[in-house]
């Protein structure tokens, strides 16, 4: 089982983004998650390609990417082009969910689903073959520091189970209300990766924080 810690950088400091980025670099965190939103998907904008070409420049980190967009499979190949290691694509906004898979594979990025909060992980039964990693949200996405969602726990284990009968070595992702106060069960429960945004970026020692997360 990984302990992989990805800091949300919608949690950053834009004003300071270079500054943050230092921080990520110098820190125990394993992967930087970057979340793009298009104001259609979800009820949010974020930021778009220039924001992940700047930091691709100045980190070594792999750039774990999660579009909450519709219409995914236009942009594949530019997230591709401006760095993107993991691209993650939501199920509810993938009509051509295994197309997209296999398109994000083939060049050579990490192929992530994402599950919103009420989406079953049965879903995923028959295209686990196709997918490095499986994000579940444990918040409803669109919006940082919101309160996690309990029921995310039962998802964990029914998804690791099935990980497991399938023996896929997909990655269990969680993002969304991640603190100190839960890392280590959802660790146990069987995730491999925390995404964490406020709990790094906004506590005294962000360095510290992502320490604990992981330990």
């Amino acid at each position: 089982m990984s302990r992989l810690i990805a800091p949300s950088i919608l949690s950053a400091n834009f004003l300071n983004l270079e500054q943050d980025i230092k921080m990520l670099n110098e820190s125990q965190a394993d992967w930087i998650h970057l979340d793009i939103m298009d104001g259609v998907f979800v009820p949010n904008i974020s930021f778009g390609m220039p924001i992940i070409q700047a930091i691709r420049t100045q980190t070594k980190k792999p750039l774990d990417v999660h579009l909450m967009i519709i219409e995914p499979e236009r942009y594949i190949d530019t997230f591709h082009e401006v760095g993107a290691d993991i691209l993650s694509v939501h199920y509810e906004a993938s009509i051509h969910l295994h197309r997209n898979l296999q398109k994000i594979r083939s060049l050579g990025m990490k192929s992530g689903v994402v599950l919103n909060p009420h989406t079953p992980v049965h879903v995923l039964e028959d295209i686990l073959n196709e997918t490095d990693l499986v994000l579940l949200m444990s918040v409803n996405p669109g919006f940082g520091g919101q309160e996690f969602i309990p029921q995310t726990f039962s998802k964990i284990r029914k998804l690791r189970k099935m990980i497991d009968e399938q023996n896929t070595g997909t990655l269990i992702e969680v993002d969304g209300g991640v603190s100190t106060a839960n890392a280590s069960a959802l660790f146990e429960a069987g995730a491999d990766v925390l995404v964490a945004g406020n709990a790094v970026f906004k506590s005294n020692n962000p360095i510290e924080t992502i320490a604990q997360l992981k330990a």
